[in-house]
């Protein structure tokens, strides 16, 4: 292929413990199937907090990887975990810009790509892809996960003028501006209302496909008479944007209405981050008997957890409102019903809505979720719940999403 892009990503195998390290690995799958070939340029691995070699097996054969010089302040130069916070502005691996221009710079001239693309979180990242930018005058397409500046984050002042000063160079320089979120979006042309509006796009999070397996894509079966229906989370919640304690009460207000009990219904809190404590929580609005917290199993073994579910629960509050859960999209694939606690003006709420799911509740109203789950319930032992059609699930797929930045690609390397 002649058309390369030097893809900038702190988040690759084998990092642990970020979904992040999806979005750029399945475009470096995916961008070939478009025409272009893809060149990665991250950390040494010594820089992650957790790894998992395992994750090195989902790496493209083939695909050049430059793993470049880098340190972590806190682990590297720190004592104790204590460490000087003019090491680590913008963050804690500012000392990858040491290596990875320069191994950049290398790459630029040996491989001749047409495009660069960074992915934030991690400043870093960003201020790399800047100065390649400026070096090289290459175009360059920067990828915004979340938001860089947020009303609360970064918090350190320090931090939060580097962050500023990044995330103003990075919009005003670069020839797209990628967001996950609709809303995550439309803030930025809000916040910068001299920057043209075609600048900004949206590439959304999606599934891959191979993770699935054998996983038919047919209409899913009816519950089966005789036992309780299951509803399945999977992933972590939080006290704050994803607490599940109104849920929880609205479970027993259900339950000593008699319109639920162990025999009919099953609910399922996988991997939510403190197990005992949300067991504990689970116990203490007495629905043990119905909701379980459990400890977290292997990806492959939750997605079919997924599958055989009746239903899936999505909680996802206000403090997320420009946020998408990466799982929404996993729901799709499993073409399962989607009960969702929600904000109703966030943006999951609106893709849930978009894709014709609206089985919702504000996530804190214990009242409309008693009475809206009682309707999903209801639904889901009649075979009517709302489930993805294949057209929504095949715009989910992450091999979409990279069709969708070959684009991009195509219209800056013009």
């Amino acid at each position: 292929m002649h058309k390369r892009a030097l893809l900038i990503a702190f988040h690759f195998p084998p990092q642990a413990g970020s979904s992040g390290i999806q979005r750029s690995l399945s475009f470096s799958r995916h961008l070939p199937s478009s025409g272009w070939e893809p060149m990665v340029l991250t950390v040494q691995p010594n820089v992650y907090d957790a790894q998992h070699p395992s994750q090195l097996a989902s790496i493209p054969a083939g695909l050049t990887v430059r793993r470049a010089f880098s340190l972590d302040a806190k682990r590297h130069m720190g004592w104790r975990g204590r460490y000087l916070m003019a090491s680590a502005l913008p963050d804690r691996w500012i000392t990858w810009c040491l290596g990875a221009i320069p191994a950049g710079l290398s790459m630029v001239r040996a491989q001749r790509p047409r495009v660069i693309w960074s992915t934030f979180p991690i400043a870093t990242a960003h201020l790399i892809g800047l100065a390649l930018h400026r070096l090289t005058g290459l175009p360059w397409v920067a990828d915004f996960r979340d938001p860089m500046v947020q009303p609360a984050h970064p918090f350190h002042k320090g931090q939060r003028r580097a962050y500023a000063w990044i995330e103003r160079q990075t919009i005003l320089r670069c020839q797209r501006a990628v967001f996950t979120t609709q809303g995550a979006l439309d803030s930025y042309r809000a916040r910068f209302p001299e920057v043209a509006p075609e600048k900004f796009v949206v590439i959304e999070n999606g599934y891959e496909e191979d993770a699935f397996g054998p996983l038919e894509l047919g209409a899913p079966p009816a519950p089966v008479a005789g036992r309780p229906l299951t509803l399945v989370h999977s992933g972590v919640l939080y006290g704050t944007g994803r607490n599940p304690a109104p849920f929880l009460d609205a479970l027993a207000r259900l339950k000593a209405a008699g319109a639920i009990d162990a025999a009919s219904l099953r609910v399922v809190l996988r991997a939510p981050g403190d197990v005992p404590v949300i067991a504990a929580m689970i116990e203490r609005y007495g629905v043990a008997d119905i909701a379980v917290s459990a400890a977290p199993v292997p990806y492959r073994e939750a997605l079919a957890e997924m599958a055989d579910a009746d239903g899936l629960l999505l909680f996802q509050g206000t403090p997320f409102n420009n946020q998408i859960p990466a799982k929404v999209y996993e729901y799709f694939r499993a073409r399962k019903p989607i009960f969702g606690l929600v904000d109703h003006e966030g943006e999951t709420a609106r893709v849930l809505g978009a894709g014709g799911f609206h089985d919702m509740a504000t996530i804190d109203d214990v009242g409309e979720i008693a009475a809206r789950l009682e309707v999903f319930l209801a639904r889901l032992r009649a075979g009517t719940a709302h489930v993805a059609s294949a057209e929504l699930m095949e715009r989910s797929s992450r091999a979409h999403r990279a069709r969708q930045l070959a684009a991009v690609f195509d219209s800056v390397a013009a």
